[in-house]
């Protein structure tokens, strides 16, 4: 508003210039012309460069600007040459010659003053588009370094896991075969866990594994109280995704739900179909007076970031809180991601493997 403010003060010296007294006529016709230009400017760098520019489709962006420079004739035309003599007695143009060169010169004209708010508003929104995306590498690259310290911090030799693992699974095979399987799932869960792959993807068969592992651990601790429906529509096979992000809407579901209710169970549903995949999970919530897991959890705050980082466009997340259920409902397109306009990072896909 400072810039605009500048800009008309500067507009309205210039008609001072020289010692000449500007007339009503000449304040108001400048006066229209920079609300008209005003309008201009916000319409291309609120509305088209935001919505075009970042699509990638020429066309669609020629086709919008047009629009503008039409919205900007026609506006002038309106107020300058309509409005302007029934109110105020005068217009702008006092053109001679035929209907179709008056219109033609007065198209013409007016592009010409159209096509600088076109460029100064391209250029305006560019320079933020590109400061914004610096700072969004700067946040990656301060994220990937707080990750890598986070994880040196605690890192642990994961063969001297799985060793001493096989060992108490060995220990414990005799005496107790349910609790020899614990500890098979346990150490299947912390292999997942700790393992690297080069893409940072995953067997979307293998994360859906680490969630029944996780539910049948879960299973073993609460015994007839324990009631969790898990539904897997579709055929996983060959695709990808990034690890562990399914987990968080599992572990905040059984943190926060009621688990030994049979009328309501967690309900946990992976529906797959082309192009996409759905992840719901849906509890009732613990009753205010109930007791809570203590234990830290991950936000929703922090998936959401997660999601918007490693599938920027490419999901939908929904969040349904009432007193009778909570619902959280993620879609992943399963084509298209890693290619997707505007990801500064290696996004990890949805694709056949």
């Amino acid at each position: 508003m400072l810039v605009w403010l500048f800009y008309g003060i500067y507009t309205f010296i210039g008609l001072f210039v020289g010692g000449r007294t500007p007339t009503n006529q000449v304040i108001w016709l400048s006066g229209s012309m920079l609300f008209i230009r005003m309008l201009e400017f916000y319409l291309c760098y609120l509305v088209v460069y935001p919505r075009r520019l970042r699509s990638g489709r020429g066309w669609s962006l020629a086709e919008a600007l047009a629009g503008v420079v039409a919205l900007f004739v026609g506006l002038r035309a309106l107020i300058e040459e309509v409005l302007f003599p029934a109110i105020l007695g005068f217009g702008n143009y006092r053109l001679s010659g035929s209907t179709a060169y008056r219109i033609g010169y007065y198209i013409g004209d007016n592009i010409y003053f159209a096509i600088p708010v076109l460029v100064i508003s391209a250029a305006i929104w560019a320079t933020q588009a590109a400061l914004r995306q610096e700072q969004e590498n700067q946040l990656l690259r301060g994220e990937k370094r707080a990750s890598e310290m986070a994880f040196l911090k605690t890192q642990i030799n994961p063969h001297f896991l799985y060793n001493t693992l096989n060992m108490l699974y060995g220990l414990a095979y005799p005496v107790s075969k349910p609790l020899a399987g614990a500890l098979l799932k346990l150490a299947d869960l912390m292999r997942y866990m700790l393992r690297d792959t080069p893409d940072g993807q995953v067997l979307l068969s293998e994360e859906i594994d680490y969630l029944r592992n996780y539910l049948d651990l879960h299973r073993l601790r609460f015994a007839e109280q324990f009631f969790v429906d898990f539904e897997l529509a579709g055929d996983p096979t060959g695709l990808r995704i990034a690890p562990l992000l399914l987990i968080p809407f599992v572990e905040n579901a059984l943190k926060h739900g009621t688990l030994d209710d049979s009328a309501h169970p967690v309900r946990i549903r992976l529906a797959l179909s082309p192009g996409w995949m759905q992840f719901e999970v849906r509890n009732q919530p613990l009753a205010p007076n109930d007791h809570k897991d203590a234990t830290t959890g991950v936000g929703l705050p922090n998936l959401r970031r997660r999601l918007e980082l490693l599938y920027p466009g490419c999901h939908t997340l929904h969040v349904t809180a009432t007193e009778a259920h909570f619902v959280t409902s993620l879609q992943l397109a399963t084509v298209g991601i890693a290619n997707h306009p505007g990801s500064t990072v290696a996004v990890p896909n949805l694709v056949p493997a």
